[in-house]
């Protein structure tokens, strides 16, 4: 599997993390960029398919519910977001920190101290997840009979 561009992470990272984290990160760099709003963030549903096996035919498995913004710099820079869930303000401020993250001054900054953070935050929350899941596997074996 090929490694994700910079922008593939960054727009990854923001869309996964918790609002609250982010939030609070955004609030310790301390930036009040002055923007405006293209696509005001918006609540839609998303249709989610599958397929049996990988190789069969594809069936519907149900809806999801994505938030979506577009914002402006005052520079003329655009910044998208695309968040599962409900959150308007979270998908804002992700299509902010897109629109920062493309700008070659803020992008230094803001990689250390937004998306590097989040994304370790992530990594340690998976990492948990995989543990607790570990913690309740079964492993299922067969045994020969020598005959």
């Amino acid at each position: 599997m090929q490694a994700l561009q910079p922008r593939q992470r960054w727009m990854s990272v923001l869309a996964h993390s918790q609002p609250d984290q982010l939030r609070s990160h955004w609030q310790a760099l301390n930036l009040s960029p002055r923007y405006q709003t293209i696509r005001a963030p918006e609540i839609g549903l998303a249709q989610l398919q599958g397929r049996m096996g990988a190789t069969g035919r594809r069936f519907v498995l149900g809806d999801m519910t994505v938030t979506r913004a577009v914002v402006q710099l005052e520079n003329g820079g655009y910044g998208y977001s695309y968040i599962a869930g409900r959150d308007k303000a979270h998908a804002e401020l992700c299509a902010l920190a897109d629109a920062l993250l493309q700008l070659p001054e803020q992008a230094e900054l803001l990689q250390q101290q937004l998306i590097e953070p989040l994304a370790a935050l992530q990594h340690e929350q998976r990492q948990l997840r995989a543990r607790a899941v570990a913690s309740s596997r079964v492993d299922f074996f067969t045994l020969v009979r020598g005959d």
